[in-house]
């Protein structure tokens, strides 16, 4: 998937960028391309009547393979692009990222589970804990669009070579893997989010490792704040064709 983004980010800056900014872009996209889903395919899935159990089973298998093939694939894809990058700064990445929220997140439900019983952690906690994260999601977005607006603003014609290659990526993966699965007769409760998961990314890491890597302005990290604003209009015409060909 990244490699897909790859190519087409490789072909259509050449006559328009230098190279330098080129190359950031390019690492933008591997970015993207190179973190599967898991949070929003939830999202996704709901609005599809996708399978509940399936869907969790696909983000517990993207969180391991975040943890095992992210920094590898990434380090060789840069690599490709003879784009040099620090391995130490690529693994805090994932730690800070991926792994310090799943333990957080399993020592919370073993603890407040022990203590006040699953139902108190069902009927509270997470009730009280829902509007806070999606508090801080939306702070977050508006934090990165604060920052990169006047770039975004200032290059229209940028924003569109980037637009076109993520969005190209998102629906050619989701038709293919729909066809595979349609092929198999795969019931529509499971293909439709197996198929939205393998088109959509984890931009909030993307985001982070871009500004890690590259620094806050660079084109790395406008390419990962593109790839927000692009994915969840792109994602809802994919949820409106599931819909429409339910069977």
């Amino acid at each position: 998937m990244a490699f897909f983004a790859w190519i087409f980010f490789g072909q259509l800056y050449a006559a328009y960028l230098s190279p330098e900014l080129a190359q950031e872009y390019i690492a933008g996209a591997i970015l993207l391309g190179a973190a599967p889903c898991t949070a929003m395919v939830f999202v996704w899935s709901y609005l599809t009547k996708g399978d509940p159990e399936y869907t969790l089973v696909q983000v517990a298998i993207n969180d391991l393979v975040l943890l095992i093939a992210f920094i590898p694939i990434v380090k060789f894809l840069l690599g490709v692009t003879n784009i040099s990058i620090p391995f130490d700064t690529l693994i805090s990445s994932v730690v800070i990222f991926v792994v310090m929220p799943l333990v957080a997140g399993y020592l919370a439900n073993k603890v407040l589970n022990k203590a006040y019983g699953e139902k108190w952690f069902k009927e509270v906690f997470l009730v009280r804990l829902k509007p806070v994260s999606i508090i801080a999601l939306l702070t977050t977005l508006v934090l990165l669009f604060a920052f990169q607006g006047e770039k975004i603003l200032a290059n229209p014609l940028h924003i569109l070579l980037i637009a076109i290659p993520l969005t190209l990526q998102t629906y050619f993966i989701f038709f293919v893997a729909w066809g595979v699965g349609k092929k198999m007769s795969i019931p529509h409760c499971i293909l439709s989010p197996g198929s939205m998961i393998g088109a959509s990314n984890f931009f909030e890491l993307a985001v982070a490792v871009a500004i890690a890597l590259f620094g806050l302005n660079s084109g790395a990290a406008l390419v990962t704040v593109v790839g927000v604003l692009i994915e969840v209009p792109v994602m809802l015409s994919l949820v409106k064709i599931s819909n429409k060909w339910r069977y």
